[in-house]
């Protein structure tokens, strides 16, 4: 199968699988919220694989390589796996969430969680952009260079940025203060894989220890 035909293959499974679950959850297709951030998130996730494609392919293969399974490393296999479970988690208690009425979440904060998510994704795009190594599975790739101007100027692991960044958004677009208490989980297990990242880093990427003492903060600007 073609590159092309697995991009546009994944993206219509994509679509499925996120509609069926979220409105097999919620009982009904009433639910505005899940029709807009799926069209956000299927949209943007889309756009960005097939921008890839066309720029990127190499790109693309890596990022298409992702999951606990694909890490080498046991202490990147948990926290990816605890990172994907708390996601998972959010996708099944935001529906139901609206299903029971547990939250009343209103439309302008569901409309920013959708923007939120939007701009996650784009942060993700901006990061692969300038930084062609950008992966979904931690290594270090044969003649990569550290990368320390664009976002990597700002904070050392932008990508996760923009992951805590969509994780907030998720519940809030799909109208659901519950699907929050997963966003703790989350970024607990990204800050885990970031250090257990900087140590691998450190021993096999060249100038990445003078990096850190020039960008010091690792995920959010002036606090960690």
């Amino acid at each position: 199968m073609s590159a092309t035909s697995k991009t546009l293959l994944f993206a219509l499974l994509r679509l499925v699988g996120l509609s069926l679950l979220l409105f097999l959850l919620a009982g009904t297709l009433s639910y505005w919220q899940a029709w807009v951030f799926v069209v956000v998130f299927v949209g943007s996730t889309s756009a960005f694989s097939i921008y890839l494609l066309r720029a990127k392919p190499e790109t693309l293969q890596r990022r298409m390589r992702g999951g606990p399974r694909a890490e080498t490393r046991m202490a990147q296999r948990l926290s990816m796996g605890v990172a994907w479970l708390s996601l998972a988690a959010m996708f099944i208690v935001s529906p139901l969430d609206h299903r029971f009425g547990w939250s009343a979440v209103p439309m302008a904060i569901c409309l920013a969680g959708d923007l939120l998510v939007a701009v996650g994704l784009g942060v993700t795009m901006l990061v692969i952009i300038q930084n062609s190594y950008a992966s979904a599975t931690v290594r270090v790739e044969s003649g990569q260079q550290v990368v320390s101007t664009g976002l990597y100027g700002l904070v050392r692991h932008p990508m996760y940025t923009a992951n805590v960044i969509m994780m907030i958004g998720i519940p809030l677009a799909l109208g659901s203060y519950w699907g929050l208490l997963f966003v703790i989980p989350g970024v607990v297990a990204l800050a885990l894989r970031i250090r257990d990242e900087e140590k691998l880093l450190h021993e096999e990427l060249d100038g990445y220890r003078e990096y850190t003492q020039k960008v010091r903060y690792r995920l959010v600007p002036c606090m960690w």
